[in-house]
């Protein structure tokens, strides 16, 4: 079957799958493909859910936000966790465009901090590798000056203390 039977028949990913239909993507991943789709556990959307003070319902209503992160889940062709070999680390374009982070070391495979706990689940259009977080795309600064973009991206505190000290 395709990546959408394959996960149904699973039976393991019923937030997944509800996610999908709410946000329109069921003929997008029944079609040709080929595409790799990394599926959160359960578990894994029910700590999403709870660190984003969110209910399933209230996330399948909000269909934009749903479909961003959804596409965040999806890369065009099909990687087997064989693809991966030795230690390496490399940036991967999602569907929706922004990019994951792809790392293999010593067997471990991650997808920007989730860890792959089941790999290659083959479809006739592609393959599933069951993660165990749910993927959330960066949100992008639509708005602010230099500084103001430094300080929302949380990666430059010493930077920024140095351009306050500065007074620049």
């Amino acid at each position: 079957g395709d990546l959408v039977d394959v996960a149904i028949s699973a039976g393991e990913f019923p937030t997944l799958i509800a996610a999908v239909q709410a946000a329109g993507l069921v003929d997008t991943l029944k079609s040709e493909g080929p595409f790799t789709v990394f599926a959160p556990t359960e578990a894994a959307f029910a700590a999403a859910l709870d660190a984003l003070g969110l209910t399933a319902a209230e996330l399948l209503a909000d269909v934009p936000t749903l479909t961003a992160v959804l596409t965040y889940h999806v890369i065009p062709g099909r990687v087997m966790a064989g693809d991966l070999t030795g230690a390496m680390s490399m940036p991967v374009a999602t569907v929706n465009g922004a990019e994951i982070s792809v790392t293999e070391n010593n067997g471990t495979v991650l997808i920007n901090e989730a860890t792959v706990v089941a790999a290659d689940i083959e479809a006739s259009n592609g393959v599933i590798h069951v993660i165990d977080q749910v993927l959330l795309p960066a949100a992008e600064v639509t708005s602010g000056d230099l500084v103001d973009v430094a300080i929302s991206a949380g990666e430059f505190p010493t930077l920024i203390a140095a351009v306050q000290a500065a007074g620049l």
